[in-house]
């Protein structure tokens, strides 16, 4: 230990490299309460691509891990810490380093900020549109680990989209350049799209070249009560079906609203069985949301509110926000799903969450990206209580296995982490999962990078 200390310290600054036990205990773990965690033997906060290089250098020299880490927002347990371990935190390499308007890209570093990129971009009539429910938080370099989504990937698409390049410091500190920053390129195989949900377990991404849009209108919304979720689903069936194109569409259980509204004291209905949120950033998104309004009620809408203003909308949008934060007050542990089916089966899927959760006597809210079908059911229980954390698995993977029966994947955005790595092995199959190791031992042949995560 003491070897390993001294030789990062050879390359890093003193304030970069903490060796205190309850400091370094403190970057255990992300937001996956329920999954297991190791004790780092040291956390190390870079400030340059050097310095990263320098920590992976140490790492092959000594056969020590490494895991990466951003804002540690992550809900699988894929940043969590092994015995041992290199934490590798990459929160002070926070730079903007470029906004060109004429090009549309930014260059950033991993521990940008996903709202300040976004806040940044705006100032020259600019979007970053992946907006995940944590952007005041999450880092460019999570979300790129994570292949994360957001509130309004219904209209503007997911991370990988945007990703036009990557610098990379594989695990021997070599560094590589991924892709490009032109509108167009198809030299060599996609190593870009490779890295991009890869959760650290190929290399440590240290810069990235991001796709931005012009600034879209702003944002009116509406919300739309329903009797129950399924037919919140139906709806949403309705208004893809009819070509709508909403910037976002959005959904939340009645579990789901009491908890925010114990919380924010917002003042959303609780008696309705589930609010349907639509939002437009058309030229005209007034005639919009009356359309949407319409099928809403032609699927069983008790009720349709379209938002007064820009500040209204907002306040919805906000709600949405809080769901996870608010549902972890119910029951003080989450098991959060994150499986996404298509949307014909979202109707299906809302109600075999429904049953499930009455099967096994637990709180399960779900809040739901709908416009994509990707739906977190959200299993909260007493995790010191033995039985409560029994049958809180038990629903999470039956979940999981009804995601898969009606066609859909065990992750839309989250990732899988420590939590689903049985799942993804039952979700791609013995040959794809024989490619997958093989293409980890070319990355990293020693194993180093984020073990125990993926497979």
């Amino acid at each position: 230990m003491s070897a390993l200390i001294e030789r990062l310290r050879d390359g890093l600054p003193q304030d970069a490299v903490l060796t205190d036990p309850d400091v370094t205990g403190s970057y255990a773990r992300d937001m996956a309460g329920f999954c297991e965690a190791g004790t780092p033997a040291v956390v190390v906060l870079p400030r340059t691509v050097e310095q990263v290089r320098h920590v992976m250098r140490t790492a092959t020299a000594l056969r020590v891990p490494v895991v990466p880490q951003g804002a540690r927002t992550g809900l699988s347990g894929g940043a969590n810490a092994v015995d041992g371990c290199i934490v590798l935190s990459l929160v002070r390499m926070d730079r903007i380093l470029e906004i060109d308007p004429v090009d549309r890209i930014a260059v950033v570093e991993p521990g940008v900020v996903n709202a300040d990129l976004s806040r940044a971009a705006e100032e020259l009539g600019l979007s970053y549109p992946p907006d995940p429910s944590s952007w005041e938080q999450c880092t460019i370099g999570g979300n790129i680990g994570t292949a994360a989504g957001g509130l309004c990937c219904v209209k503007y698409g997911v991370t990988a989209e945007y990703v036009l390049g990557l610098d990379v410091v594989l695990a021997d500190g070599r560094l590589m350049s991924t892709g490009r920053r032109t509108a167009k390129g198809v030299a060599g195989y996609d190593l870009t799209r490779l890295f991009v949900g890869s959760e650290g377990s190929l290399g440590i991404v240290v810069g990235a070249t991001l796709a931005l849009r012009p600034r879209p209108p702003r944002q009116l919304a509406l919300a739309a009560e329903f009797p129950s979720a399924a037919a919140a689903g139906d709806a949403v069936c309705r208004i893809m079906a009819a070509g709508h194109t909403p910037a976002l569409l959005e959904l939340m259980d009645r579990t789901t609203l009491r908890a925010v509204n114990e919380l924010t004291r917002m003042g959303l209905p609780e008696t309705t069985g589930a609010l349907l949120l639509a939002a437009f950033d058309t030229p005209d998104p007034a005639a919009d949301l009356a359309a949407v309004g319409e099928l809403c009620a032609a699927a069983g809408a008790s009720g349709v509110v379209p938002a007064e203003d820009e500040a209204e909308s907002a306040m919805l949008l906000q709600a949405r926000r809080s769901a996870l934060v608010a549902l972890e007050a119910v029951g003080g542990t989450m098991l959060i799903d994150d499986v996404c089916v298509p949307r014909g089966r979202l109707a299906d899927m809302l109600q075999g969450v429904e049953a499930l959760a009455e099967k096994h006597g637990l709180t399960i809210g779900v809040c739901a990206h709908a416009g994509d079908g990707n739906t977190h059911p959200v299993v909260c229980f007493d995790g010191r209580d033995p039985d409560e954390a029994r049958r809180a698995r038990a629903a999470f993977g039956e979940i999981m296995a009804l995601g898969l029966e009606l066609g859909g994947t065990i992750t839309g955005e989250h990732g899988v982490g420590m939590l689903k790595k049985e799942w993804m092995a039952r979700e791609l199959g013995p040959v794809a999962m024989e490619m997958q190791r093989g293409i980890k031992q070319v990355f990293d042949p020693l194993g180093l990078l984020n073990p125990g995560k993926l497979f």
